[in-house]
C-alpha cells in the first residue's frame, strides 16, 4: 500500500478518485481545499488503485494551540477489512505530529462499529463524554 498527500495543482487527481467520496467532488472545491496548507487529503493506493482516503484540517485556538480534526475517512468497499483505514488514520496522525499539532480528534456515531474499531486500532481513545452535535445548513 502507498499513501500520498495531494497538494495544490492536483485537483484532477481528486476527481479521478471520485468513487471514494460520498458525492462527486468538483475541481473548484478540490482546488480551494488543496490550496490551503492546513487542509490535508491523503489517498491510499493498492497496486495503483485508489482504495481509500482521509481528510483533515489543522485547527488553531488562542488558548489551546493547534490540533488536527479528522474530517472524513472512506475506504472503497472492495478494500475494506485490510487495514487501509487504520493506515490512513495513522498517516494523518503522523502528518499532524510533523505539523506541530498537540493532538487529533474525530466524531463518529456510536453505532458505527467499523469506525470505532478503526480509530481504536490506530491509537485513538474514546472519551467518556456524551456529545451532541448541532448543524446549520445554509441555502444557496
Amino acid at each position: 500500500m502507498r499513501i500520498e498527500r495531494l497538494g495544490s495543482g492536483e485537483e484532477a487527481r481528486v476527481v479521478d478518485v471520485s468513487h471514494l467520496f460520498d458525492s462527486t467532488p468538483t475541481e473548484a472545491a478540490a482546488e480551494k481545499m488543496l490550496a490551503q496548507s492546513n487542509h490535508y487529503l491523503l489517498i491510499a493506493y493498492e497496486d495503483d488503485v485508489a482504495a481509500g482516503f482521509v481528510t483533515g484540517i489543522e485547527m488553531t485556538h488562542p488558548d489551546k494551540g493547534t490540533e488536527m480534526f479528522l474530517y472524513e475517512l472512506g475506504v472503497d468497499p472492495r478494500f475494506q477489512g485490510r487495514g487501509i483505514g487504520t493506515a490512513l488514520v495513522r498517516a494523518l496522525a503522523d502528518q499532524a505530529r510533523d505539523a506541530g499539532c498537540y493532538g487529533m480528534w474525530v466524531l463518529t456515531d456510536d453505532e458505527n462499529a467499523a469506525a470505532l474499531a478503526t480509530y481504536a486500532n490506530s491509537g485513538g481513545t474514546a472519551d467518556d463524554l456524551q456529545h451532541v452535535m448541532f448543524a446549520w445548513e445554509f441555502d444557496d
